[in-house]
C-alpha cells in the first residue's frame, strides 16, 4: 500500500470543547512507505454522518468498539441512530449551518443517504479542513442516474441500453427500439427502489411519465436469471470485495439476500471485475453497493429488441450506492468484518479488514405488513429469538407505514457446506411467524 511520506492524519482540533486525534504514522522511504502505526486514543475519532436511518445506526454499533463516535444529521428528531450514537444535529440533510457543525465536530463527513447536497458538503470541507468520503464529486454522479451511466460506459462498464427521455413520445420511441416492456427511472431522487416504473405497453408512457413527476430517463429491460450485488470497499489504496449477494426484490424492493449467489464460478468473477471497474470511477474512500444483473438470454429481433442485447451469463450494472447497503446486511453476522466497519475503517484511512464469508447466510427485510401508518410494533418474535443462528436487528422507527423497512433478520449457517436453499426456507418461515398487525 503505497502512501505519501510524513503524517497523514494529526487532526488535532478543539471541536466542541472536545479535543480529536486520529493518528496514522508513515516512514519516509519514498514509493515504499508503509502504514506501521495506527494509534488510538480516548476520546477516539469521530465520524460525522448526514442522515440517521438504519445505516447510521448500525454504523454506529460498528464504529463503538473500534474506539469511534459518531454523530449523525438528520431532520427526525429521535432518528433511529439517536439511541447509538454519540448524539444527533436535527436539521435537514442540505442544511448548511447543520452540517457545518457537523463538520466542525468530526474529523471525517459521510453520508448514509443519497439525499445529501454534495455542493454544501464540498462547500463546508474546503471552508473546515474536514475532509468528506466518498468524495462530493461521486455522490454529485450518482445523484443523477443519467450522468451516472453515461460516465460508466464511457469506462467501458457494461450497462444495459439507455437514452434520456423528455416526453411520453420519447418513451413510446425507446419502446419501439429496446421492446417492451422497458424501465423508466427517475434521473434524481430516486433510491431504494423508488422512482423506478415499468413501462408494460406505449399506452402506459404518460402515466409512468407523471408518477416520475421529473426528468427521467428510460433502459432496456433486462431479462435476468438474478439479480446480484458487490459490496465493495474502497480503502487508501486497496480494495476489497465481499462475497456476492443474490437479491430478491419484489415491488421494486429488497426483500432477501442469499450470500453465496447461486451463480457460476465465472458469473461470480466477472462480477467482482465489473465491481472493481465501477470504483475506479468512484471518487473517495468506503463502502459502494454496487448492483447488477445476472443476464439470462437475449431476446431476439424478432419482439423488437436490438442487436446488442446481452448474452446469457453476462453481467450488467443496474445502480450504485456510494454508502453501506441493504444487500449488505448480512455481512454483520455472515463476514469476517461487516460492511459497516469496513466503511468506518475506509473513511478514516484505516487498514480494511477481512471480507471472508464465515458461512452461508440469508438475510430478510422486515417490512411492515400494515394498511396504514401507525405506532411500530413488532409481534411474535420468539421463533426468532429461539432459532440458533438467526440474528433480529429493529431499526427503532416509530411509525410502521406500508412495506416500509422497519428491521431484519439473519440467519447464518452452522458450518461453511449448509445448503443455502435450506436456510432461505427457513429464513422465510422466521419472517412469515412475525408482525406488525396488532
Amino acid at each position: 500500500m503505497s502512501i505519501r511520506p510524513g503524517l497523514l492524519t494529526v487532526a488535532v482540533a478543539k471541536r466542541s470543547g472536545i479535543e480529536r486525534r486520529s493518528v496514522c504514522e508513515f516512514l519516509s522511504a519514498g514509493d515504499d512507505n508503509r502504514c506501521t502505526m495506527t494509534t488510538l486514543r480516548t476520546p477516539g475519532p469521530t465520524i460525522g454522518v448526514v442522515g440517521g436511518g438504519q445505516l447510521g445506526r448500525m454504523l454506529a454499533e460498528a464504529a463503538a468498539p473500534l474506539g469511534v463516535e459518531v454523530v449523525v444529521l438528520d431532520p427526525t428528531p429521535d432518528c433511529p441512530a439517536a439511541l447509538v450514537a454519540r448524539d444527533q444535529i436535527v436539521a435537514e440533510f442540505d442544511d448548511e449551518a447543520g452540517i457545518r457543525e457537523l463538520a466542525e465536530r468530526a474529523d471525517v463527513l459521510t453520508f448514509e443517504i443519497e439525499l445529501a447536497d454534495q455542493d454544501v458538503m464540498a462547500r463546508i470541507s474546503e471552508e473546515t479542513g474536514t475532509p468528506v468520503h466518498p468524495k462530493p464529486s461521486t455522490l454529485e454522479t450518482i445523484h443523477d442516474k443519467l450522468v451516472q451511466k453515461r460516465e460508466l460506459e464511457d469506462a467501458g462498464v457494461p450497462v444495459p441500453p439507455f437514452r434520456a427521455v423528455e416526453d411520453a413520445d420519447d418513451v413510446r420511441t425507446a419502446i419501439d427500439d429496446y421492446g417492451a416492456p422497458v424501465m423508466l427511472k427517475a434521473r434524481t431522487g430516486g433510491y431504494d427502489g423508488r422512482g423506478n416504473v415499468p413501462v408494460e405497453s406505449k399506452a402506459d408512457a404518460e402515466a409512468a411519465l407523471e408518477s416520475v413527476a421529473g426528468p427521467a430517463m428510460v433502459e432496456s429491460f433486462v431479462d435476468f436469471e438474478r439479480e446480484i450485488s458487490v459490496i465493495a470497499v474502497k480503502g487508501d489504496d486497496e480494495i476489497e470485495t465481499f462475497p456476492i449477494g443474490e437479491n430478491v426484490h419484489e415491488e421494486e424492493i429488497l426483500r432477501e439476500t442469499i450470500v453465496p449467489a447461486r451463480s457460476s464460478e465465472a458469473v461470480t468473477e466477472r462480477a467482482h471485475a465489473v465491481a472493481r471497474d465501477v470504483l475506479d470511477v468512484m471518487e473517495g474512500r468506503g463502502v459502494y453497493g454496487i448492483e447488477l444483473f445476472e443476464t439470462r438470454e437475449a431476446r431476439s429481433a424478432s419482439d423488437g429488441s436490438s442487436d446488442d442485447q446481452p448474452r446469457e451469463g453476462e453481467i450488467l450494472l443496474n445502480e450504485i450506492a456510494p454508502r453501506p447497503h441493504n444487500s449488505g446486511h448480512w455481512t454483520i453476522e455472515g463476514a469476517q468484518s461487516s460492511q459497516f466497519e469496513q466503511h468506518a475503517r475506509a473513511v478514516l484511512s484505516w487498514p480494511l479488514g477481512s471480507t471472508e464469508l464465515r458461512s452461508p447466510t440469508v438475510s430478510k427485510n422486515l417490512l411492515a405488513d400494515v394498511e396504514a401508518e401507525r405506532p411500530a410494533q413488532l409481534g411474535d418474535i420468539d421463533e426468532i429469538l429461539e432459532t440458533p443462528g438467526a440474528h433480529l436487528h429493529w431499526y427503532g422507527k416509530r411509525q410502521a407505514r406500508p412495506l416500509r423497512k422497519m428491521g431484519h433478520v439473519t440467519l447464518s449457517g452452522g458450518d461453511p457446506d449448509e445448503a443455502v436453499d435450506e436456510l432461505l426456507e427457513r429464513a422465510r418461515e422466521l419472517e412469515a411467524a412475525v408482525t406488525f398487525r396488532w
